[in-house]
C-alpha cells in the first residue's frame, strides 16, 4: 500500500509504522523488529453472495468444502500471534458468511493482534454493525466499484450498491472506522471523482484504490485494462483530489495498492515543484521497500494454504494444518519464497535496469507471471517511461 495522503500531505495514520518502520513512527520510542512479521490476509471462506467480475479468488455462492474448522482456525490464529504477526485481515469471498467470524475475530484480538475486515458491505445490518464494533475490528474495508447501477453491474447483483451504502452508514453511525475500496479498471476509472465525493459526504475516513491483478475472474479483464497513459491520468487525479481535501481541511487517508510505480511517479512529480518534500518522501519510500509479497504481506486461504499474497492462490508454500505459519514463512528452501524475499538479482527486463528498484522492488510478481509466464519478468503494469527509470538518457 502506498499512502498518497502521507507522501503528499504529511498526514499520519494507524498503519504508518508497519509501512515505513521508524520513518513512519510518530512515537520514536517504538521499536521496529529487525525482521518485521507479515500482515496476514486470511481468505477465511470462498463463499460469497455477489459475483464480481474482478474477483481474484473466483468466489461463488457454493463454497468448496474443506475450510478450516473453528478449532483449526483458533490454532492457526494462536500460532500467528506467537509468530508476531501484527495484523490479521479477515477476507473472503464474503467473510460475514462464515458463522464463526465474530468468535474468531474476538479470539485474534485477545491474542494481541490488530484485526480488520474486508467485506462487500451488503450484509452489514444494524445488528451486524454492532457485532463488528463489539469485537473490536480496527477497520472495515467495504468495496464499491462505482455509484448505483455502475457498481451493481460490476458486482453482478442489482441493489448491491444501496445495500453496501446502508452497511457503510450503519458502521459510521457507531463510529466504526470504514475504508472504502475501489479496483481501478476501464469500467471503474470514471467513477473515481464520485467515490471521492461519496467519502466526503458520508464521513468515510479512508479510501483505497487498487490496481488490477490479473488473477481469478480478473484475468479476463487484462486485455481491457487501462493503458499506461490512462493510468498516469488516474493517479494524477487521485493526487489532485487528495490535495484538494487537505487544502479544504478535510483530511482523509488515501492510498493506492498493488502498483509501486505510483511511488516513483509521485517522487518524480514532487522533485519538479517541491524538492525538499521530495527528499523526505524518498526516505519514506526507501523505508517501505516497495512490493512486500512474501516479506511483509502474506495470505492464507480457506483451506489453510499459505501464499505470498492474496493473489497467489495457484502457488502454496505449505498448509497450516501440517506446519505452523511461522515455520512455513521462514522456510526459504522453496525457490519462490527465497526469491521473493531477495528478488532484485532475479528480476528481468525493464525491472532489472530500473534505477528506482529500491522503491518498487519489482512491483507485483503475479502480474508478470500471468502475462509472460515468468515470475521474474518485468511487471507489464509499470507505466513509467524508459527515460524516467534511467534506461535511456
Amino acid at each position: 500500500m502506498l499512502s498518497i495522503s502521507k507522501l503528499l500531505c504529511d498526514a499520519t495514520a494507524p498503519g504508518d509504522n508497519l509501512r515505513y518502520g521508524k520513518q513512519g513512527q510518530t512515537d520514536r520510542t517504538q521499536v521496529t523488529p529487525a525482521e518485521p512479521r507479515p500482515i496476514v490476509i486470511w481468505n477465511c471462506t470462498r463463499k460469497c453472495n455477489l459475483h464480481c467480475i474482478h474477483c481474484y479468488s473466483d468466489a461463488s455462492t457454493c463454497a468448496p468444502s474443506g475450510a478450516l474448522s473453528t478449532e483449526n482456525a483458533r490454532t492457526f490464529i494462536r500460532d500467528l500471534a506467537d509468530f508476531g504477526a501484527p495484523v490479521l485481515l479477515f477476507s473472503g469471498g464474503e467473510p460475514l458468511l462464515r458463522e464463526d467470524i465474530f468468535e474468531l475475530a474476538n479470539f485474534a484480538g485477545e491474542q494481541g493482534m490488530r484485526t480488520a475486515l474486508s467485506t462487500n458491505g451488503t450484509l452489514i445490518t444494524d445488528k451486524i454493525a454492532e457485532k463488528i464494533k463489539g469485537v473490536g475490528f480496527a477497520e472495515v474495508g467495504i468495496s464499491l466499484d462505482g455509484i448505483g447501477a455502475k457498481n451493481d453491474s460490476f458486482r453482478g447483483q442489482k441493489g448491491a450498491y444501496q445495500a453496501a451504502l446502508h452497511g457503510i452508514k450503519n458502521c459510521i453511525a457507531l463510529k466504526q472506522r470504514v475504508s472504502l475500496r475501489l479496483t481501478i479498471t476501464s469500467h471503474t476509472s470514471l467513477e473515481i471523482p464520485a467515490i471521492f465525493d461519496l467519502a466526503e459526504q458520508e464521513g468515510i475516513e479512508r479510501v483505497c484504490f487498487y490496481h488490477l491483478a490479473y488473477v481469478g475472474r480478473a484475468s479476463a479483464l487484462k486485455k481491457t485494462d487501462l493503458s499506461h497513459s490512462e493510468t498516469r491520468k488516474v493517479i494524477g487525479l487521485i493526487c489532485e483530489r487528495t490535495l484538494d481535501l487537505y487544502r479544504r481541511g478535510l483530511p482523509k487517508e488515501i492510498l493506492t495498492v498493488d502498483n509501486h510505480a505510483d511511488a516513483v511517479y509521485l517522487y518524480l512529480k514532487l522533485k519538479e515543484y517541491d524538492p525538499i518534500r521530495a527528499q523526505k518522501v524518498l526516505a519514506l519510500l526507501q523505508a517501505n521497500g516497495g512490493n512486500n509479497s512474501g516479506i511483509r504481506i502474506g495470505a492464507v486461504d480457506e483451506l489453510g494454504n499459505v501464499h505470498a499474497d492474496q493473489f497467489w492462490r495457484h502457488y502454496s508454500f505449505g498448509n497450516v494444518l501440517q506446519r505452523k505459519f511461522g515455520d512455513i514463512w521462514t522456510d526459504t528452501s522453496d525457490h519462490i519464497m527465497r526469491g521473493l524475499k531477495d528478488r532484485k538479482g532475479l528480476l528481468k527486463g525493464r525491472c532489472a535496469g530500473c534505477q528506482y528498484l529500491d522503491l518498487c522492488n519489482g512491483n507485483l510478481r503475479v502480474r508478470a507471471e500471468t502475462i509472460y509466464g515468468d515470475v521474474w519478468a518485468e511487471d507489464p503494469a509499470c507505466y513509467l517511461t524508459d527515460t524516467e527509470i534511467g534506461l535511456t538518457k
